[in-house]
This record gives C-alpha cells, sequence and structure tokens, in this order.
C-alpha cells in the first residue's frame, strides 16, 4: 500500500468511526416526566397555576402524587379521578403513572385503585415506600414481595403494570443480604417492575448499571434527581428524609453521571423518566433547571 492509499485508509476510518460515535449519542428523552411530588407546596396552593407551570417547563407527564383513600373513595389531592383527568388534559399533561400507599394494596382497597386509573388513563401503579413495621421480621422483606406480587397480579388481570420504588433503606444489609435484592428476587418480573430512583441507589453506594446488567428490562420507569455529595446513609429513619437532605439538587447540577447511565437505558427497559426534587427551594425553578438540562442531554 502506498502513501496516498494509506493515508485515505486512515482518513476514512477517522470519518467512519466519528460518525459511529454520533450515531451513539443521538438518544435523547423525548417525553420527560414530572413527579408532582416536587410541586406539593404550590399545587395546594394553586392547583390550575401549577400544572400549567409543569407544562410551561417543558414537561409532558406527571406522576401523580397526593394519593389518598377515605371510605373506598380515592382522590388525588383532594380531587375526582374524573376532575384530575379534566385538568391534566387541559394543560397538555397525562399521567402514566401513579403512586399508591402500602395499605392501598390490600384487595378491596386496590380494587378501587385500579377504578381510579382506569378513568386517569395510567399504565403503570407503583407502591413508593413499605411501613417499617410491615418489613421488619426475619422474613419481613420476603412478606412485602408476596404483597407486591398479589397487587401485580391484580394489576395485570387489569391490564396495568405494577411497580415498586425504592429509598435508600433496600441497600442497607439485613443478615447478610441488600432487602433490593429480595424483592427483586422474590417479586414475579411480569408481575412487578422496579422503579428505579437513581438519587436514592446512588445515596445507598450502588451502581444502578450492575443491575441493569443483571435484571435487564425490569425498570421501565426511573426517578431522575442530583446530590451535590454523597451524604451519610441511614440505616433506617422515616420517608422524610429527603426532604430533609441538603445535598439534594437539580438535574445536571449534580455528581451523578446521567450521560453514562442514560446510556443504558434501552437495556435497563426505560420509558418514562421522572424528574424529582424532595425539597427544591423554589419549585418552579427548580424543575425548569432540570428540564433544561435535560433537553440538551444526548446520550
Amino acid at each position: 500500500m502506498d502513501r496516498r492509499s494509506f493515508l485515505g485508509t486512515i482518513t476514512a476510518t477517522t470519518v467512519m468511526g466519528r460518525r459511529f460515535a454520533c450515531a451513539a449519542e443521538t438518544h435523547k428523552i423525548d417525553k420527560l416526566g414530572l413527579q408532582l411530588y416536587t410541586v406539593r407546596s404550590e399545587i395546594n396552593k394553586d392547583f390550575d397555576g401549577t400544572l400549567a407551570k409543569v407544562a410551561a417547563a417543558g414537561y409532558r407527564e406527571v406522576e401523580l402524587a397526593g394519593f389518598s383513600i377515605d371510605s373506598g373513595k380515592v382522590t388525588y389531592f383532594d380531587r375526582s379521578p374524573e376532575d384530575l383527568k379534566a385538568a391534566l388534559k387541559n394543560h397538555g399533561l397525562r399521567a402514566p403513572s401513579t403512586h399508591v400507599s402500602y395499605q392501598a394494596l390490600e384487595p378491596t382497597n386496590f380494587a378501587k385503585v385500579i377504578e381510579a386509573s382506569k378513568v386517569l388513563g395510567h399504565e403503570y401503579i407503583v407502591n413508593p415506600w413499605i411501613e417499617e413495621n410491615a418489613r421488619q421480621g426475619a422474613d419481613g422483606w420476603k412478606r412485602a414481595a408476596g404483597t407486591l406480587n398479589r397487587a401485580g397480579e391484580m394489576s395485570k388481570k387489569a391490564g396495568f403494570q405494577f411497580a415498586y420504588h425504592n429509598h435508600w433503606f433496600e441497600y442497607v444489609p439485613e443478615n447478610g443480604k441488600m432487602p433490593y435484592d429480595i424483592l427483586l428476587e422474590e417479586t414475579d418480573p411480569k408481575l412487578v417492575k422496579m422503579e428505579l430512583d437513581l438519587c436514592w441507589i446512588t445515596v445507598g453506594r450502588q451502581d444502578p448499571l450492575k443491575y441493569f446488567d443483571r435484571y435487564p428490562g425490569r425498570f421501565p420507569l426511573v426517578h431522575v434527581k442530583d446530590l451535590t455529595k454523597l451524604p451519610p446513609a441511614p440505616t433506617a429513619g422515616g420517608q422524610n428524609y429527603g426532604d430533609k437532605l441538603e445535598e439534594m439538587t437539580e438535574v445536571g447540577s449534580g455528581i451523578i453521571d446521567w450521560k453514562r447511565i442514560f446510556a443504558q437505558s434501552e437495556k435497563a427497559g426505560i420509558k418514562h423518566y421522572f424528574v424529582e426534587h424532595d425539597n427544591p427551594k423554589s419549585p418552579f425553578e427548580s424543575i425548569k433547571a432540570s428540564s433544561q438540562y435535560l433537553a440538551q442531554l444526548r446520550f
């Protein structure tokens, strides 16, 4: 091969390499979602105004919070499923997912959850927290997995996918094993998917990519929130730990490598990305900053 041919080969190889590199970074989040817990302080003061600002910040999907069930009646932010559906539609929003309490997984209550979910057009029903008394004891997490499986079976029969959302304590070993691993092993992957909170798994000193490798396709939903630094991980505590976490920050202004994580979205099975901040100083500025960062992120 002469010098000209050799240089031509090098040039072609370089160009092709760049093309492949560019192709590998063309993925982006098409429909960004917001977990409404982030704006709970505002939505209770101005419901319609808050939804309008969520939409204006670039969000097209929301995940519901504010769930309540009283005497068999399901409400969100003290509104009926019908009223909430109309309000979301009015602001160009849809709610593919909702959070419901562990107590709501009791079969009679869960039947009402399913009815409300049909009205609201959900795809996923998520339990975000297992109370401490429900997970105590030698087989506490296995019993909880059984409850999740039952809710998953009811969900599947009704046309929904059930999922569980983690916090940090699932990564604190108990009797030599992490509770999160117990839940993944003891639940039927067809009945129970995982909504992986990417902040809390980081607080728990675990790598989400390892779980993507071990359980591909098990994570259709993720919570996207960031940290300025790793805080001390408590071994126990109430759900309001996140409300006090000073290290929590807007997405893209912290230490979490989002490009590295989201490059594995296809393997993980991620379909919905929900921004969340447990206690933002200025909720609307916070959700806008996170939205702007994620809109330009390529992976």
